[in-house]
């Protein structure tokens, strides 16, 4: 089955779209202003080694501070391994000392309050190969399951290494179909840029960036098309002939597949993707059937509850909710990606008595999961019968790209009720008056809760005025939120 690529281009912003069997199943946004930082490669200084916690700090530059765990660091596992213990890491303080300049890459960037996460051991991304300049090891992806093609690809890649060459290559799926002089072109842009970096890193002063890695739209050219791309819209005419210049360079086997797009329907509009983007942030996932899917996003893990809703089709009651679950599985996978949720993951599948109904849901979630680019993995039921799924974080979700919590309900998704703002007022304006001895006190409030003092609580605010012994005047403001008021001293 065929994929179609739908690549937006707009000056703050590039999105990508995926298409398959008519719906987008992966949505990718890079902001100009907030643009991706994993793979970028920084001349960093260290700012604090924490032997505690075999770690260190380092400013590349952002914000805040970066994170550099021991393990992560090559040099502490090639000394301990000199040492005779593969297993044992050098300890950080013998590696790292305070203004240290280190050169790093960014491998997870920074989420919420956490600064970036880096790594010593640098790698650099082509078209069929991934370079390790430190490494002599050559990998073979694991999607390359063929045991002979495996080692025809690594007798071919050793072929390309230089006699006193010390960098290694992991061979990325890409390759499985390459040609001699695809591999060989892959391996002189990739020395090309390890010795560009080299030569920075030996004049440039800490913090400076050496090397950045590809923009969005560069990256799907590389990354995200296959033998099942149809086709890869852009619909920026300029940003098109860049990538065609791209592609000529490094992907020539795309340009094929390269259209500019010049409808005059927006693109995203013509495949339903601004609506699909919407539904995305949504908390409920309509089914076919009339079966539903609610999720929740919390800081510790997302959950998902599946719901039978108003489908009452199959035989009896057990056959309805087995069909309603293996829908729901399929659209969960879906939503994963969609929704890019990753961390732990709960699902609240309804429950099934019949082991063989259990068992066949299950084989079709880790069926529906096995097209997600992204390292999951699957637990059997629990004793409760929830299914856990860890998916890795590897870029903030949709929610927290296109969404801030709410000003007026601080993301708990829900508001004190109009009657529990007046409560709270009546009482703070008998805490002011035992305090204070103004001619009149003047309550500032949304609209419903000065509606809510006019009618319903009309005569508690008269039975107060008459206890303080002072009238009590009542003001909108428009801009304040239901939870929002002030009392004023007149």
């Amino acid at each position: 089955m065929s994929e179609n690529l739908l690549i937006n281009i707009t000056p703050q912003e590039t999105r990508v779209a995926l298409i398959f069997q008519g719906a987008v199943q992966e949505l990718h946004i890079e902001r100009t202003l907030s643009r991706g930082l994993v793979g970028n490669i920084y001349l960093g200084k260290v700012v604090r080694v924490l032997p505690g916690m075999q770690s260190a700090f380092i400013d590349i530059g952002l914000e805040r501070a970066a994170f550099l765990h021991v393990a992560d660091i090559f040099d502490a596992r090639t000394q301990s391994q000199e040492g005779g213990n593969s297993n044992a890491l050098t300890p950080i303080e013998k590696l790292l000392y305070d203004g240290q300049s280190v050169t790093v890459q960014v491998v997870k960037d920074p989420i919420g309050t956490k600064g970036a996460r880096l790594s010593t051991q640098i790698s650099i991304a082509g078209r069929m190969l991934v370079y390790l300049p430190q490494d002599s090891h050559i990998g073979i992806s694991q999607r390359i399951e063929n045991e002979a093609e495996r080692e025809a690809l690594r007798n071919k890649v050793k072929g390309l290494q230089q006699v006193d060459e010390k960098g290694g290559f992991i061979v990325r799926t890409m390759a499985e179909d390459a040609s001699d002089q695809d591999l060989k072109t892959d391996v002189e842009y990739l020395r090309r840029t390890w010795a560009t970096i080299t030569q920075l890193a030996k004049t440039q002063p800490s913090t400076t960036l050496l090397h950045q890695d590809l923009n969005l739209a560069q990256r799907v050219m590389r990354d995200f098309v296959n033998e099942e791309t149809d086709s890869i819209q852009v619909d920026s005419r300029e940003n098109y002939l860049m990538l065609v210049e791209f592609a000529t360079t490094y992907t020539p086997s795309v340009l094929p597949k390269l259209q500019h797009y010049t409808g005059e329907r927006p693109l995203f509009d013509l495949y339903g993707v601004e609506e699909e983007i919407e539904r995305a942030l949504g908390r409920r996932v309509n089914l076919k059937s009339g079966g539903y899917l609610i999720i929740d996003q919390t800081e510790a893990m997302t959950t998902i509850d599946v719901n039978t809703g108003s489908f009452v089709a199959g035989r009896n009651f057990d056959d309805t909710i087995f069909k309603t679950n293996l829908e729901a599985a399929l659209a969960i996978a879906r939503q994963l990606r969609l929704r890019n949720l990753g961390g732990i993951i709960i699902l609240d599948i309804i429950d099934m008595e019949n082991e063989e109904h259990k068992t066949a849901v299950l084989a079709e979630l880790n069926k529906a999961l096995s097209r997600d680019r992204t390292k999951l993995s699957v637990s059997g039921y629990s004793a409760l019968g929830l299914v856990e799924v860890t998916r890795k974080r590897t870029r903030e979700s949709l929610a927290h790209i296109l969404c801030e919590p709410c000003p007026a309900c601080s993301g708990k998704g829900q508001v004190k009720t109009a009657r529990t703002i007046c409560y709270e007022i009546l009482r703070e304006l008998l805490r002011e008056a035992k305090q204070f001895n103004p001619r009149e006190f003047r309550i500032i409030a949304s609209q419903i809760v000065v509606d809510m003092f006019l009618e319903e609580e009309s005569q508690h605010l008269a039975m107060l005025g008459d206890f303080i012994g002072k009238p009590i005047s009542l003001q909108v403001e428009n801009v304040f939120h239901q939870e929002q008021y002030d009392i004023i001293l007149m």
